[in-house]
């Protein structure tokens, strides 16, 4: 034995399958050095092997504190020099600190670009650093090493912290579930192949400064895989030229220790040094007012007492308490991060009638018998307009459509015909079923109705439509009175023209998307706005809210989609793997998948737990998808866009994303996934007859074409039916 043991720092790495070989990797110059200047056996040598057979038994049988003792007080060796060899003291109990100190200040020194993918070694090297401890009986080294740490480590994990302090001798490692899963398990991780090689390459040079308690940790208690790509991209360009089959790398789920998953960190701080796409999420629904709940059940009974219930119909008391015991009190945000204003009488009526349309709604549950569920679609069709029309929206409560026009103005129709009234004096002749409402001073890109809902046979105020907001290339958002049809408000603070807009789903928020690269967060009370949402590298073309309104969406022309901290502003997911501009997003009802299309025809749902892609849905045609809506359930997807046709997608059943092949001017299935035409059997419009055509995804459900109407706007109502909204555009000389 000449020396002090020296295992090949990368070969006792345990690596996925997916990086290099670790072995492959040579030794440090600076290591392989100081290995050579060892001295021939002889003399002090063997005394030096006596010790180390010595240690060597007294480990095996469990004599700890003696062989640490013996390490403590042999002499080290003597090198060539004359002066002493570096000692590694591997069951020295300051050797733990040492080594996390190491890693720490090494992190802390690394380049920007590599920290937050670095800064995910700290907990498990801290875990096995303080379990280790335990085990080797060093209790009070061990609640030191605890407490001076924990401090960098809570941050991020502040929960496990509690239940990791729990355990404070080395018996508690037997008993506590925790520390089995640990010591049991490897703990997974992914880190790309730079910031790897530069680690090991430091712990190499620093073997014996803390190098070694990092490498023997990794050896034994962590699997590293490494991915070859650039830190801040998803996929390597390699993959990405492949056609995107280049989701290598663990999934972040995956990530920890099976059955304990501490692979995300739990954080409310909403802190933007944090590693955003490990922060675990809070999903579950806003939790409402206590006094709005009372008065909602009180309503409720008062109206079951009314009605007789038909065979197999559940009373609105009975349907309101399973809606509020389907969303986790755990995973709700808190009223204090997004305040709400006082609920007032016509909240009450709104959660009421939101009752009354769940009970009696068309359930989509999903696929029965292999057939997905039918819709039922209102399509209003707008004539005459000579290509003016940019946008177009749907009240809540099914009574009124809006469209910003070209020509710097919005009209309002009222969807049954009748007479739009106005508080204020009329000193027109005639009562009109549309109104027109002039400020803005360019083109009208945007417009959004308040949250409304049908007024429920209650006493008490109206629970429809009061404010319209739009957007304008004037840089400025206006806020619209619909019951005296003037303009409240003018919102400034975009440097360009507004994209898109969107109310919050209790009202009171907005979102505004804009040419600057920006989206703001504003709120009715306020003039300025709230949080300026800035990461995009292009303009933001579409903008939504999480239904629990702690998060909102961003879509660019970057071809990138980032969801944000409504109330920190930091960016918390980066969704990659649009090949063209984002035109529309939505949020599904239940919170955890948002859908997101682009313009040349492709819809993406992602994971937004995980971030990760579920699956790509293709069959629109090129030109945009300008509008998505989710059905109740969160189980159907309709969309819509300038290939003048709706499409509804089965959003459950599981597809393969395998690219087709044109044979003989057809697609041919190459996976039995894609198909030349739509579930309902319609080509589509505007290919010419026998052209080939882009692959149709098999969880599209079913395809309506129009004769020749761009559609600008879809949506589900509350009761699952679908409206939808375009311009009749004849085809040119005709």
């Amino acid at each position: 034995m000449s020396g002090p043991p020296g295992p090949g720092p990368v070969r006792s790495m345990s690596v996925g399958n997916n990086g290099p070989p670790s072995a492959g990797l040579p030794p440090h110059n600076g290591m392989q050095s100081q290995q050579n200047s060892i001295p021939p056996a002889g003399g002090v040598q063997s005394q030096q092997n006596l010790n180390q057979i010595v240690l060597e038994y007294l480990s095996k049988k469990g004599y700890v504190r003696t062989e640490a003792m013996l390490r403590k007080e042999s002499e080290p060796p003597q090198g060539a020099n004359g002066g002493p060899l570096p000692q590694n003291n591997d069951l020295a109990p300051t050797r733990w600190s040492k080594a996390f100190d190491l890693l720490r200040n090494y992190i802390d020194d690394s380049l920007e670009l590599y920290r937050p993918e670095l800064r995910k070694l700290l907990w498990p090297v801290f875990v096995y650093s303080y379990l280790s401890l335990l085990r080797d009986h060093f209790h009070k080294e061990a609640e030191t090493f605890f407490a001076a740490n924990k401090p960098h480590i809570e941050r991020d994990h502040e929960d496990d912290v509690k239940t990791l302090g729990a355990i404070r001798m080395s018996s508690h490692l037997v008993d506590s579930r925790v520390a089995k899963l640990y010591m049991e398990n490897k703990y997974r991780l992914t880190l790309t192949l730079m910031p790897f090689y530069n680690l090991v390459q430091f712990l190499e040079n620093k073997m014996y400064d803390g190098g070694n308690a990092i490498m023997d940790i990794t050896r034994d208690h962590m699997t590293i895989v490494t991915v070859d790509r650039a830190v801040t991209a998803e996929k390597s360009i390699a993959a990405i030229l492949a056609g995107g089959q280049g989701e290598d790398e663990l999934p972040a789920e995956d990530e920890g220790i099976p059955g304990h998953n501490p692979g995300h960190p739990l954080t409310q701080r909403h802190d933007p040094d944090a590693d955003a796409s490990r922060i675990r999420l809070t999903l579950g629904g806003y939790p409402p007012e206590p006094e709005l709940v009372e008065d909602v059940r009180a309503t409720l009974q008062d109206e079951d007492a009314k009605t007789e219930l038909r065979p197999g119909q559940t009373s609105l008391l009975d349907e309101y308490d399973q809606l509020i015991k389907r969303e986790p009190t755990d995973d709700a945000p808190s009223r204090d991060i997004i305040p709400l204003p006082k609920s007032l009488a016509r909240d009450v009526l709104m959660e009421v009638q939101k009752v009354v349309e769940h009970r009696d709604r068309f359930k989509m549950e999903g696929r029965t018998g292999g057939v997905g569920p039918a819709v039922s679609i209102t399509m209003y069709t707008f004539h005459n307009t000579h290509d003016s029309i940019n946008c177009i929206d749907f009240s809540g409560d099914n009574q009124l459509v809006a469209a910003g026009m070209a020509e710097s103005y919005i009209r309002v129709w009222s969807l049954d015909g009748k007479p739009l009234t106005s508080y204020l004096p009329d000193n027109s002749s005639q009562p009109s079923s549309s109104r027109r409402l002039v400020g803005h001073a360019g083109p009208v890109y945007a417009v959004s109705f308040s949250p409304s809902t049908a007024k429920p046979d209650v006493d008490g105020p109206s629970t429809h439509a009061q404010f319209l907001l739009s957007a304008s290339e004037d840089k400025t958002i206006r806020l619209w009175s619909l019951e005296t049809w003037t303009c409240l408000v003018a919102y400034r603070g975009h440097d360009s023209p507004v994209w898109d807009l969107q109310w919050g789903p209790y009202g009171h928020y907005f979102m505004t998307g804009s040419n600057d690269r920006t989206a703001r967060l504003w709120s009715t009370d306020h003039i300025e706005p709230l949080r300026i949402y800035v990461g995009h590298d292009n303009d933001v073309d579409c903008v939504a809210f999480h239904p629990n309104n702690l998060y909102v969406f961003t879509g660019s022309c970057d071809r990138t989609v980032r969801m944000w901290h409504i109330s920190g502003g930091n960016c918390l997911r980066l969704f990659t793997g649009h090949t063209a501009n984002v035109t529309s997003i939505a949020c599904s009802p239940d919170g955890r998948t948002l859908a997101s299309a682009d313009e040349v025809g492709s819809i993406i749902l992602w994971n937004l737990e995980t971030g990760r892609r579920k699956k790509r849905m293709r069959g629109h045609g090129k030109g945009g998808i300008w509008s998505l809506s989710w059905s109740v359930e969160s189980t159907v997807l309709v969309s819509a866009g300038a290939d003048k046709t709706v499409r509804v997608w089965d959003v459950l059943q599981e597809t393969n994303e395998s690219a087709s092949k044109a044979v003989d001017g057809s697609i041919v299935k190459a996976d039995g996934a894609l198909t030349t035409k739509g579930a309902a059997g319609a080509s589509v419009p505007g290919t010419k007859k026998g052209a080939k055509e882009a692959g149709v995804s098999a969880d599209q459900i079913s395809a309506f074409p129009t004769k020749d109407s761009p559609i600008y706007k879809v949506m589900f109502t509350r009761m699952n039916l679908i409206l939808a909204g375009g311009a009749y555009l004849p085809p040119k000389g005709a």
